[in-house]
Order: structure tokens, then C-alpha cells, then sequence
């Protein structure tokens, strides 16, 4: 009998120098877009209505509140009736910072555990709007950890716990793990991840100073809820499910994050998306947690919970859509022999 040839397909078929044109074509346009998601936003860092608190008598603010009113939607702008209401929007994660007039001048309350970067602008934009000569006394009501003033430990936290969700949700997916196991595997890698993550950044490096388990918490909820989005989308859709959990979260979610800044310092609507994908969402619940006890974190405790619930959810249906396939396959192979 003649040998039959398998005809190639897919990629296979592409021809030599076809395939090295492709290459060509796609790594510039992965440098672009690795720009674009990166470099972006970076470039545009700015107040856009970052909330920021007044406090004193309408009359001794007035003039404050015009100054601030220049920068066109750079700030949202919220009165207090006192420098103690100021101090506990400040806590509550109400506003990044606030302007009490006194008799003695401006005083300017500043939370540096909230945002460093954002910290030192009102610093620089009070100090540029009051009179020459003009003294202002600078508080930092909450202050970032003194072995890390200015916050870098806890934005560089967030590309370390990407990868690892990532890399959880691939290696499950490689190994194939389904279901409840696959769910078993996911969870348990997470609450390691959580543990180990906050020793080496609470007990050992001193950068975190809220609860120990909270902030655990909150970096396995963080892995958890990329690994469970990796890990379903892939139980759903296949091996090119990792590629597109990967690209969410990694080059939308990670940039999009406001770890190093604040969401209100990224373009719109980077900021605003930034804080629905999981990066975000557990930078924000970690500096809640970490400096402001739990101030503020419900909302991305919430996001993050979605995501993994949802993820480990995927993960369930595309095994139980699988065993369904697979036994109606059985039963079709079946049925030929049972007629003969």
C-alpha cells in the first residue's frame, strides 16, 4: 500500500521563510504594546481628581480652595469643619491628604503610607501656592514603614505575585489537574504563597506594620485570584487560555496597578480599570491592611474574591463540560456495536 503523507496545518504548514517574517513582525509588536502598557502611564502620571480634604472656616479656606481650583481637575476637593475631621478622612482612606487653615498659617496633612509620591506633590503644590515666606507645618498622619519611607517594597510586591498566580495557574493546567483537585492545588499554592510573602516582607524586612494574617491574607487572595482566572480561562478555552489570563494581568492589570503612585495619579481609564483587575485590587487591600487597619479594604477584598471565585468556578465547569464530551463520545463509539 502506498504511504500516505500527513498534510501539515496550523503553523506547520507556513513555509521556512514565512515563519521568520512572522517572527520579525510579532517581536516589535510585542515591544510596542509592552510600551504602550508600561511606559504610558508612567509618562503620564498626574493628579487627575485625586481627593484631597480643606478643614477650617469657609472664610480662611475660601482662598485655599481658589488656589487649588487652577489645576483643573486635578483635584477633588472635600471640606472638613476641623483639622480632627481632616485627620480621620485621612485614616478612613477618604483623601490622600488635606489643608487645615490656622491662624498661624496652612498646615498640610499628608498620609505617606497612602501614596509617597502623592505625598511629596501636595507638599510641593501647597508650598508653591502660599505666600513667600510663608512657613507650612507638614504632618504625616499616617506614615509609610520606616524601613521603607517611600513605598517601594510594597509596589514592587505586585509584579513578584503576578507571576507566581501565573505560574500557578499554568503549571496546574500543564500537569492536568481538573477539578476539585485542580481547585485544591490553586488554593493551597495561594495561602503558601500568602504565608511565605508575609513573613519575608512583615517579619523579616519590616516593610508591612498592620496584622501579620491580614496581610497574609490579602497576598494569597492576590495569587489566588490570578491563578484561579489563569487556571480557568485555560479549563475553558485550552492552553491559549494561560496566553490571555497572562496578558490581563500582566500587561493590563500590572501597569494599570497604581502600586507605585496612585490610581487617580494614571490616565483615564487606566486608573479606574486598574482597581477591577487583580494587581490593583491587591495593592489597594494590602495598603489597607498593612498601614491603615482595614480602612477601605472592602472594596478590593471584593474584587479580589470575584475574580477567584469566578476562576475557581471556570475551572469546575470546563471539567464538567470535558466529562461531558467524553461520555457522550463513549456512548456514540458504543452504539455502532450494539446495533451489529
Amino acid at each position: 500500500m502506498p504511504a500516505h503523507s500527513a498534510t501539515p496545518t496550523g503553523t506547520a504548514a507556513l513555509p521556512q521563510g514565512r515563519r521568520i517574517v512572522a517572527v520579525i513582525a510579532l517581536a516589535p509588536a510585542l515591544v510596542a504594546l509592552a510600551l504602550w502598557a508600561f511606559a504610558w502611564p508612567a509618562a503620564r502620571t498626574a493628579p487627575r481628581d485625586l481627593p484631597l480634604g480643606v478643614a477650617g472656616p469657609a472664610t480662611a479656606t475660601a482662598p485655599l480652595q481658589k488656589q487649588l481650583s487652577r489645576h483643573q481637575g486635578a483635584f477633588e476637593i472635600h471640606h472638613y469643619a476641623d483639622e480632627a475631621a481632616a485627620r480621620d478622612a485621612i485614616e478612613d482612606r477618604t483623601v490622600y491628604g488635606a489643608i487645615v487653615a490656622t491662624a498661624q498659617g496652612p498646615e498640610l496633612l499628608t498620609a505617606s503610607a497612602a501614596s509617597p509620591l502623592v505625598a511629596q506633590l501636595l507638599q510641593q503644590a501647597v508650598t508653591r501656592h502660599v505666600p513667600k515666606g510663608t512657613k507650612v507645618t507638614t504632618t504625616d498622619v499616617v506614615p509609610a514603614s520606616a524601613k521603607d519611607p517611600r513605598g517601594a517594597a510594597l509596589g514592587a510586591s505586585v509584579l513578584p505575585l503576578t507571576l507566581v498566580g501565573i505560574a500557578a495557574g499554568a503549571v496546574v493546567t500543564l500537569l492536568g489537574l481538573r477539578g476539585t483537585r485542580a481547585v485544591a492545588a490553586l488554593e493551597g499554592t495561594a495561602a503558601l504563597v500568602g504565608v511565605v510573602a508575609a513573613v519575608l516582607a512583615h517579619s523579616w524586612l519590616g516593610v508591612f506594620t498592620g496584622n501579620w494574617w491580614a496581610e497574609a491574607a490579602a497576598l494569597g487572595l492576590s495569587t489566588l485570584a490570578v491563578s484561579a482566572a489563569v487556571a480557568g480561562l485555560a479549563a475553558l478555552i485550552g492552553p491559549p487560555g494561560i496566553g490571555l489570563g497572562a496578558f490581563v494581568v500582566m500587561l493590563l492589570g500590572n501597569p494599570a496597578s497604581g502600586a507605585s503612585s496612585a490610581p487617580q495619579m494614571l490616565p483615564e481609564p487606566v486608573g479606574t480599570i486598574g482597581q477591577w483587575l487583580p494587581p490593583g485590587a491587591g495593592a489597594s487591600l494590602l495598603r489597607s491592611v498593612s498601614f491603615f487597619d482595614g480602612a477601605a479594604a472592602t472594596g478590593p477584598a471584593l474584587t479580589l474574591t470575584w475574580w477567584a471565585v469566578l476562576g475557581l468556578g471556570a475551572v469546575l465547569l470546563g471539567n464538567a463540560l470535558k466529562r461531558g464530551r467524553t461520555t457522550t463520545q463513549a456512548v456514540a463509539g458504543l452504539e455502532p456495536a450494539l446495533a451489529s
